[in-house]
């Protein structure tokens, strides 16, 4: 397989696993009524979302060391689609969350086994290239996710969100067995777990990424968390909720080209992030403004290109010092992240308050974006 196509397919199933809790979002409305539960209940559906994928991460990026790339893919697909067919059959709210919490578990392979591949194959500077058009993905899916999830809902309700999911996960299957390669190094070293797990707890370095990767998505899942109780309580429709994810696209691409630009023109990523903090924090501060309104959607943009700036270097610079061991080393960034970031948006949730919540990700975001010097200086 080339270069080409490799990120054609790494860039779907990146999408993937993005997309797999973000067509949720526009259908927390009609699984509260059809389970009879107020928003609070049925918003932990993002949470349990993020806390199976946390565990996923780790299970399949362990297993992309022991077993292969491929294989830990086709399998963790595989079990997606199993965890959705449950989904499309229980009757209890309960029964929900537990098959939210399969389906998460098996996408997260979506997730740590293509940023495995990738590096595996890209190096340097090319793959801090590769992971800034990834990054379009990442912060446009989702938008996407949104509009999609909003018309599934609108015509077929949370049921036909589901069947949607279903029906890309099988092509996504479908895509891997026939095209995707094996890129496992024939001597990859064995690394424990444990080890691992212990080398990256002590490294400084690792807990930054960690923060600055919970902080910018939980600042952009906070809206599609909270965003469907604020444009009912507007007086708005989901359509018109589903319809904002066209605007925050705009935003996405936007940053993702900053990002790109910026990066050959000679910025680094580093510099990137703290300029993306920034850009978060204003965006933050307008929200907070604005959230009595309609209008709280335009200075959402700023959050939105702030995560498309953002991301793809952090994402890219975090796993430098492991390329002995990267799925392990993988497994375990994941779990901490999607820890991080189901801890912070069960806080969002709760609160039911985007502004303070964007506010509080804008300022973790700048302050450990900042140069160590200015971090520890007195």
């Amino acid at each position: 397989m080339n270069d080409q196509n490799l990120r054609v397919l790494a860039v779907a199933l990146l999408m993937f696993a993005q997309l797999a809790h973000t067509l949720y979002s526009p259908a927390l409305g009609d699984i509260g009524q059809a389970f009879a539960v107020g928003p609070e209940r049925a918003g932990q559906t993002l949470s349990v979302y993020f806390l199976g994928f946390a565990f996923g991460v780790v299970v399949w990026g362990r297993l992309c060391d022991r077993w292969g790339r491929r294989p830990v893919m086709l399998t963790g697909l595989a079990m997606f689609i199993a965890a959705t067919l449950l989904a499309l059959r229980v009757n209890t709210f309960n029964g929900l969350l537990l098959a939210q919490a399969m389906a998460a578990f098996g996408a997260a392979v979506g997730s740590v086994a293509t940023q495995t591949v990738l590096r595996d194959r890209f190096h340097g500077a090319r793959l801090a290239q590769v992971f800034s058009v990834m990054g379009i993905a990442l912060a446009a899916s989702p938008a996407l996710g949104l509009f999609t999830g909003a018309s599934l809902v609108q015509h077929f309700g949370y049921r036909g969100m589901l069947a949607g999911l279903l029906l890309l996960a099988g092509v996504l299957w479908g895509a891997c067995l026939w095209t995707l390669p094996e890129t496992r190094p024939a001597s990859l070293p064995s690394a424990s777990l444990g080890g691992t797990f212990g080398l990256m707890l002590r490294d400084v370095g690792i807990w930054r990424s960690v923060g600055l990767v919970a902080a910018f998505n939980i600042a952009l899942f906070a809206y599609y968390s909270v965003g469907p109780f604020i444009f009912s309580r507007l007086g708005l429709s989901a359509a018109a909720f589903g319809d904002s994810g066209v605007l925050l696209a705009l935003g996405s691409g936007l940053g993702a080209w900053l990002n790109k630009g910026l990066l050959k023109r000679g910025m680094n990523g580093e510099q990137l992030v703290l300029a993306a903090a920034a850009v978060a924090l204003l965006g933050g501060v307008g929200v907070l403004m604005l959230q009595e309104s309609w209008l709280f959607v335009w200075p959402m943009l700023l959050v939105v290109l702030a995560f498309g700036m953002a991301i793809p270097n952090v994402l890219g610079m975090a796993l430098l010092g492991y390329r002995d061991r990267l799925g392990t080393a993988a497994a375990v960034f994941g779990l901490l992240y999607y820890l991080a970031i189901g801890a912070g948006l069960s806080l969002v949730t709760w609160a039911q308050d985007l502004g303070w919540s964007l506010l509080a990700c804008g300022l973790a975001a700048l302050w450990l974006a900042m140069p160590r010097r200015i971090r520890s200086s007195p």
